[in-house]
This record gives structure tokens, sequence and C-alpha cells, in this order.
């Protein structure tokens, strides 16, 4: 859980509405004013806004935990991947708006539930609200981690204020190149941003750190999508990692490529992602030197790919 109290974590949430009203949350820095209601690129206002917020059973083992990840997702996003697999609520805006009470009862509710953690996903463009909502869950008995899951493109200010209250980062690391950035999610500055990001996440909360059932606690999982035909440039990626992080940093490399939203206009990535294609990337991985790997089965893209016009979005059969 955090390890800042109620009155500390609110303070946070007023520097975040200083940063909402002249808007650079994150690194688009759009400088509307969005207490007044204007929208930036993520086209929200100041309210937070959730799409769903169940147990998740589909994480990485330490995040799910024995009883699920306390997963909230929130609409928007502050990029425009073409095979975005949660495209209903980050481009459609699937979702509605609540208070930061309401969000502040959704987290203690997971939490009573039994899940191993609260997880936000997607949450840098709503942070005020998501401070506020925090701080009250604190004051009223929050005691399971606060997980960070984020796309990797983050302002470096919105991560300092983010000190001492995330726990565990789940961030993505996508790209290579900026090419690659501009043309499949419109962010040509992903790559510098998302690995300076990364690093100072690191820095807050190191390597991940699990309790006796094995439940994250502390530090940082990185992600990577193999994506088809090497679009992530995935080799060059693991290289970056092993240069500037430990080998020891735990890394999920995923296997849960689905065509979907506007891939089929980009090929390849109208195919699926190949047994080949991963299996090199999981061998270049430990032949690197990286000691902690989480692997997924091929099959991962048929129970991971949600739909959030249900009512239970996943599939867990």
């Amino acid at each position: 859980m955090p390890v800042l109290n109620c009155n500390e974590i609110l303070e946070r949430e007023r520097e975040a509405v200083r940063l909402l009203a002249n808007c650079t949350l994150c690194p688009r820095s759009c400088g509307v004013d969005r207490t007044s209601g204007e929208t930036g690129y993520c086209d929200t206002g100041p309210q937070p806004a959730v799409a769903a917020s169940l147990p998740h059973f589909g994480e990485e083992p330490p995040v799910t935990g024995d009883g699920g990840a306390g997963t909230i997702f929130f609409s928007g996003c502050n990029m425009r991947c073409v095979y975005c697999q949660n495209y209903q609520i980050s481009q459609e805006k699937t979702g509605h708006t609540v208070s930061s009470n309401h969000l502040t009862r959704e987290i203690l509710r997971l939490q009573e539930q039994g899940c191993s953690n609260v997880e936000l996903v997607s949450p840098s463009h709503h942070l005020p609200g998501v401070l506020h909502a925090l701080a009250h869950a604190v004051e009223r008995g929050l005691s399971i981690p606060v997980v960070y899951n984020t796309n990797g493109y983050e302002a470096l200010e919105t991560l300092n204020l983010l000190d001492g209250i995330v726990d565990v980062y789940l961030p993505d690391l996508k790209y290579a190149s900026a090419t690659k950035a501009f043309q499949y999610s419109a962010t040509p500055d992903y790559v510098e941003t998302a690995r300076a990001a990364i690093l100072k996440m690191h820095s807050q909360v190191g390597n991940l750190v699990v309790d006796v059932r094995s439940r994250a606690v502390r530090g940082l999982i990185l992600r990577h999508l193999v994506l088809p035909g090497d679009i992530a440039e995935t080799y060059e990626t693991l290289a970056w990692i092993r240069d500037h992080l430990p080998r020891t940093i735990t890394l999920s490399i995923m296997a849960q490529y689905t065509p979907l939203y506007r891939s089929r206009a980009f090929p390849p990535l109208d195919r699926a992602l190949t047994a080949e294609e991963y299996d090199g990337a999981i061998d270049y991985a430990w032949s690197l030197g990286f000691e902690n790997v989480f692997i997924q089965h091929m099959n991962s893209r048929e129970t991971g790919v949600p739909d959030f016009t249900l009512d239970q979005p996943f599939n867990w059969e």
C-alpha cells in the first residue's frame, strides 16, 4: 500500500490539478484547461472515466495473485495504437464519468472482494481524481498494493507525483524506433519518452519483490508485446533494457497480439504472431542473460482479448 498518508496524497492531488489546468499530465502537453471542461488529445475531462472495475485473472502471476488483480480500466488514451486490443475504451471511449468518491468505493470494494492489489489501467490522464480516491481509500483502510499499468508514455513530472504512492509499476515498452512509433501509434517521441519514464519508475520502486504467497508487493514488471514482422523491433528493445537496467529485472514478453481495431489496414499487423517470431524473442532474451522472464502461451490471444460492451469483458475459461 502507499507509504504516504491521506494528507500527503491530497497534497500531490493539488499539484496534479495545477498540471491539469494547463494540461501537462502526459508528454503530449496539450496545454488546455481541463479543469474547465476543455479536452486535449486524450479527449477526457476533469473527472475520472471508468470502463470496468473487476477482479482480473489474466495478468502476470505476481499481479494476479490468488484473488485476481483488482483492476480498474480507465477510458481514453494519450496514444493512437492502430492495433489496440482495448480500443473500445482507449479510442471509442466506452465507459462513464465517475466521482472521486465513487472511485474510492470501487477501490475498497475490490479489496473487500479479496483482490491481491488495486490495478489502475491507463490512469495518468485522470490523475487528480485517482489521487483523491487513493487518499481517501488509504484513510479508510486500503492495505493492498497499488499497481500502475501504463503504456509507458508518461511525463517525468507526473511520475514524481506518484513516488511513494505506487507500489508496483507495470509499463509497456512498445518500440525501439521513432518511425514505427509514429506510424503505428501516432507518437513520434515515444521511444525516448518511455525509456526515460521506465528508468524513473525503476528508480522509485526497484526490482520486483513478492510476499510469501508470491504476490507482488513492490517493484517493476516491464512488458513488451512482440508484434508481427518485428514491428516492435524486439531485439533492439531487449538490448536497450540489458544495457540500462539490471538483468535481474522482471520482464513480461507477451505473445497475445491479435489483429484488432485498424490493424487490418497495416500489414503485417493484419495477421497473428507466429510461434517462430515469439520463440525467437524469448531465445534472444535468454541469450542476453535476463534471469526473470514471464512467457505467454500462444493461445493467450484467445482468452486475453476483452469485450467492454459486456458486463464481464474477459473470458477466463
